[in-house]
């Protein structure tokens, strides 16, 4: 059943790389506020980097826990579920960073994406522990496609009218840590 591995090998790497859908938890540090829980899946923005390191493109949204969890604590975990094919779960345990532009990991960071309207920065693991199970509890699901609706939303906005979101709704996390400073 369970097991844990000592890197990501190149199958492993493979799998993680098939999976449309990842799910990121964090929280901060001292029990000073909520865990949370995103999923993520827009294609193309989760990288292995090497056997210890992953990253992914975070995009501009409604909350900034992830990045305010960060700051304040560091603890990260990515877990991965196999909805179609044999049934798995993988889960990347350690510590992050986040990396946002001009900082002096950006662009080499950036060059392992596709462009993706709406990147305000790249969340970088340094993965402590791999870990998978069965996952005979997860359901099938098809995949139909990408959502449109968060690129059509930032390719509306002027780079001002990002700033003035990012601003208001990334400034702070829903507990008041501090989560992006324009």
């Amino acid at each position: 059943m369970a097991k844990t591995f000592e890197d990501i090998d190149d199958r492993l790497a493979t799998w993680i790389g098939g999976q449309k859908v990842f799910f990121v938890a964090t929280a901060p540090g001292q029990h000073e506020g909520h865990v949370n829980l995103s999923p993520k899946g827009v294609d193309g923005t989760f990288a292995v980097i090497d056997q210890r390191t992953v990253a992914y493109l975070d995009i501009i949204g409604s909350g900034i826990e992830t990045v305010a969890h960060l700051r304040n604590d560091g603890r990260i975990v990515v877990m991965f579920c196999a909805f179609e094919g044999p049934p798995r779960i993988v889960r990347l345990h350690g510590r992050g960073t986040f990396h946002l532009p001009g900082d002096s990991e950006w662009e080499e960071l950036m060059a392992r994406f596709p462009p993706q309207p709406g990147a305000r920065s790249v969340i970088k693991i340094s993965v402590e522990r791999i870990s998978d199970s069965c996952g005979f509890g997860v359901p099938f699901m098809t995949y139909q496609g990408e959502r449109g609706q968060l690129a059509d939303w930032v390719n509306r906005k002027t780079e001002e009218e990002l700033a003035e979101y990012r601003a208001k709704k990334n400034a702070v996390s829903i507990d008041g840590l501090p989560g992006l400073k324009e």
